[in-house]
């Protein structure tokens, strides 16, 4: 029996992102990966695990093989945006166990120019097999499912277009300060209101927009930790959590699945939502912000429109910065843009973020975050807690 071991984040990276005419996805995978390896100082022989989702028909086998590995622990768990908290959650206990020594988690995505040179259309289809059958007759596309969540929230508990507006001028501000945001303009909640409709209540400016992009994450167990060119981000805890896959067996629309990941990832932690410096949240839509809010416990159910009023969520003067880098609706959004969660956490625990970085109140660096991916139509959640070295 192998005594359970500490494990950390030691490398972190993006491929390019933003605009990418004239890379494939594979190539991006490979940009991030061996960026992550070199920002952690480690030989790539070391790497005897890797974990990938959303590319080729065996991956993670095909993306091992062009990145030139050969692991003995691999996972391709795929639950869309949430995939990589919850690798990152899988990798930590296989490390942890003994199974492997240091997992790379890859993803690479050429969203934007595969639009652009129309290899694929802008709407994402999940098909019409098993319960999809039954709402995609009706045009019930993705977007359409968090339109309806978001105004059920609204009818609720009273939350306004214009807090949820506030999501998105925040997030544009934080990425303001990040010259790697593809959008860094200032707007204002009226831009935002008075942009094109896309799906009741959500004008354009409220959805994420299309990137292309990578980005890699490398954990290790303690004991490589003293070889590594950085400082340990140490995993303390982790949670997720499924709620469902048709609408009709959504109990309540106005909670998501991290209400339960969240909990989880908190209490094994051993840490309380008001510890934590900042948080980095799936926002493919403002209300995931707001809901994922509540849910996470910073603050009660029904208050996340009252919450981000203030510019809580601010780099600049916010009490619980989120989204730090811009997030999905202001920096870059290459479909499962979970992975791009941790490299921005890590980075910030490890004060490597320049004009956007965040301090505590006494000027230190932040100590404590938490990264919470949603999947799906709030389908899936996966949550992990991050303390710094």
């Amino acid at each position: 029996m192998v005594d359970r071991r500490k494990v950390a984040v030691v490398g972190v990276a993006l491929s390019d992102c933003g605009r990418v005419d004239d890379a494939t996805p594979y190539a991006l995978h490979a940009q991030a990966a061996r960026r992550a390896l070199a920002d952690a100082g480690l030989d790539r022989s070391l790497v005897d695990g890797f974990a990938s989702a959303g590319l080729g028909t065996l991956a993670p086998v095909e993306v091992a093989e062009y990145l030139g590995l050969r692991p003995t622990w691999v996972d391709s768990t795929s639950v869309g945006g949430s995939t990589w908290e919850v690798m990152a959650a899988h990798a930590a206990d296989a490390i942890a166990a003994g199974h492997a020594r240091a997992v790379l988690l890859a993803y690479g995505s050429t969203a934007r120019a595969d639009v652009k040179a129309g290899r694929r259309t802008g709407t994402l289809s999940f098909g019409t097999r098993g319960p999809l059958q039954f709402e995609a007759p009706y045009g019930h596309t993705l977007i359409a499912k968090y339109a309806m969540a978001a105004r059920r929230h609204m009818i609720e508990y009273g939350t306004t277009i214009e807090q949820l507006a506030e999501v998105a001028v925040q997030a544009r501000a934080n990425a303001s300060l990040n010259p790697e945001a593809m959008f860094r303009a200032p707007i204002t909640a009226d831009e935002v209101a008075s942009g094109p409709m896309i799906a009741d209540p959500f004008t354009k400016l409220h959805c994420c927009l299309r990137s292309d992009g990578g980005a890699a994450v490398l954990l290790a167990a303690e004991e490589y930790v003293r070889d590594c060119r950085t400082a340990p981000v140490w995993v303390l805890g982790s949670g997720e959590s499924v709620s469902h896959s048709a609408m009709s067996e959504w109990p309540d629309f106005t909670v998501s699945p991290a209400a339960v990941s969240g909990r989880l990832a908190f209490e094994r932690a051993g840490v309380r939502p008001s510890e934590i410096d900042f948080a980095e949240i799936y926002d493919a839509f403002t209300y995931m912000t707001l809901v994922t809010l509540e849910d996470l416990g910073f603050c009660a159910k029904g208050e996340g429109g009252a919450f981000v009023e203030k510019g809580r969520l601010r780099v600049e003067g916010g009490e619980l910065p989120v989204n730090t880098d811009g997030g999905g609706l202001s920096a870059q959004h290459p479909g499962m843009r979970g992975l791009f969660l941790l490299v921005e956490a890590v980075r910030q625990l490890r004060g490597e973020c320049g004009d956007r970085q965040v301090r505590r109140a006494d000027g230190s660096l932040p100590r404590l975050t938490v990264a919470s991916g949603t999947g799906g139509w709030f389908c899936s959640s996966g949550t992990v807690v991050l303390g710094a070295g």
